[in-house]
């Protein structure tokens, strides 16, 4: 655990859920401290998968959850041609640019969340390939998958940073606080 999430305030549920999707969100952007473009766009593994369009997907997913749960449209939805663009940068798209669209995303995302009327709330999954037909999920539901896929591709993270420069989770956390590596 690189990170501690500090408890919630008694019985505030939606508190503790948000703190720990943003120490996920927090994992995944301390993946390319100190990177440059080039080094974030890189895929130095078999997979394909860069530290950049693992940003960009993490960032992609919470605005497709969040239009779900608003149930409007995706103004970025992906279909089978464009799904692989949802990984890598594209054109002339920048990893400041990414994080400032995520930015936008999660505040959105936090403020819908904290003005819907409880976690019990739910909404209808769309027709989807991969969903159970006709179920809805709930608010509460939607927060832990969000921290589960975060998660999920914080590691991916690790390996690649570590792929790339030796770095580890533990080492950036203390560099991103302004420390020294290894500790004193």
């Amino acid at each position: 655990m690189p990170t501690f999430v500090p408890a919630e305030a008694h019985g505030d549920e939606l508190g503790a859920l948000l703190s720990y999707l943003d120490a996920q969100r927090g994992a995944l952007r301390r993946a390319v401290f100190g990177l440059t473009e080039e080094q974030a766009a890189s895929c130095p593994s078999a997979s394909g998968l860069s530290l950049a369009g693992l940003l960009k997907h993490a960032a992609e997913v919470e605005l497709t959850w969040l239009r779900w749960a608003q149930q409007q449209p995706n103004e970025r939805q992906r279909d089978a041609e464009t799904w692989g663009d949802s990984f890598r940068l594209v054109g002339d798209e920048t990893m400041p640019e990414i994080l400032t669209f995520w930015d936008g995303v999660s505040a959105e995302l936090e403020k819908f969340l904290r003005e819907v009327p409880a976690l019990d709330h739910t909404f209808p999954l769309p027709d989807m390939p991969w969903l159970p037909d006709d179920t809805s999920v709930s608010m509460r539901w939607l927060l832990l998958h969000l921290v589960e896929e975060h998660a999920r591709h914080a590691g991916h993270a690790d390996i690649i940073r570590e792929s790339l420069d030796g770095k580890t989770a533990f080492e950036l956390v203390t560099l991103v606080q302004g420390g020294t590596w290894p500790p004193a």
